[in-house]
């Protein structure tokens, strides 16, 4: 999707629904919150919702991913794992690891850690992935002139959410340099590097204003840059109107959001070319 200026203006309405995700499939689930950061040895709890107007049924289970450096992220097998992989998934323990839920019947789902004696201070993450399972469907035998059978393929969707383990006093710091505007995979993009330093992962909320102007251009959520990366490309897609108008000076910030305490994690002023 384009950022353009009908998007900006809906940008609000969007946003107020960042503390949830949100998946189509055998019913429409909610999960608050998005992100789950365990920072000591007490454990937390993810609420989930179906909104759907049937019951559906989810599985929930411990992923690795790992961030690359244009932020997407890939799933990493198991025999792969490195050390802090490993102690994530091992540390990482909840229930229930199966539900079936109502519409509008939240469950929560427990989550706590068992860090193991020694365990060096840092951070060890794992992703939760909540997969709906489909009603099971028998196979039908045809009895038309071409007989034989009819086998139905149904997608099966899921929300995966970040669980962080904090161990030891972490600090991160953030830059952000090398603004440009140009050419991406599907029209203009706006793009600027992200560098992280520390023994944590960084968490917050991009904003692109202009002087001048009090809108900001830009305004997006949900912007991690995690420990295992140095530096990512944070890359918005956006339309011919907005490009023009990002060009020239303007101020980038990387700010925390408001419930870590809305500070601000990194700021460039620069012209944007």
């Amino acid at each position: 999707m384009r950022i353009s200026g009908i998007f900006l203006a809906a940008f609000g309405a969007l946003t107020a629904m960042a503390g949830t995700a949100h998946a189509q499939g055998a019913g429409d689930l909610l999960v608050a919150p998005t992100r789950i950061i365990i920072d000591g040895a007490r454990g937390t709890e993810v609420i989930l919702n179906n909104i759907g107007a049937a019951p559906a049924t989810y599985r929930i289970s411990l992923e690795l991913r790992r961030m690359t450096p244009d932020g997407k992220l890939v799933d990493v097998d198991p025999a792969q794992a490195n050390d802090k992989e490993k102690a994530a998934l091992e540390m990482i323990s909840y229930a229930p690891r199966r539900v079936v839920l109502p519409p509008n019947q939240p469950q929560s789902i427990r989550i706590g850690i068992r860090p193991p004696e020694g365990l060096p201070d840092g951070e060890y993450r794992a992703h939760m992935l909540f997969r709906a399972i489909p009603d099971a469907r028998p196979v039908v035998a045809s009895t038309g002139p071409k007989q034989g059978l009819s086998i139905a393929l149904t997608p099966i969707y899921g929300v995966t959410i970040p669980v962080i383990v904090r161990k030891g006093s972490l600090s991160a710091s953030a830059q952000i340099s090398d603004a440009a505007v140009g050419p991406g995979e599907d029209g203009q993009q706006f793009s600027f590097a992200l560098t992280r330093s520390g023994a944590r992962s960084t968490y917050g909320r991009i904003r692109v204003t202009k002087p001048g102007v009090a809108k900001p251009l830009i305004e997006a959520r949900g912007i991690a840059v995690y420990a295992e990366t140095a530096q990512r490309r944070v890359i918005f897609p956006v339309d011919t109107a907005l490009a023009a108008a990002l060009k020239g000076p303007a101020k980038i910030e990387y700010l925390e959001d408001s419930d870590a305490g809305g500070g601000t994690i990194a700021a460039l002023e620069t012209v944007i070319r």
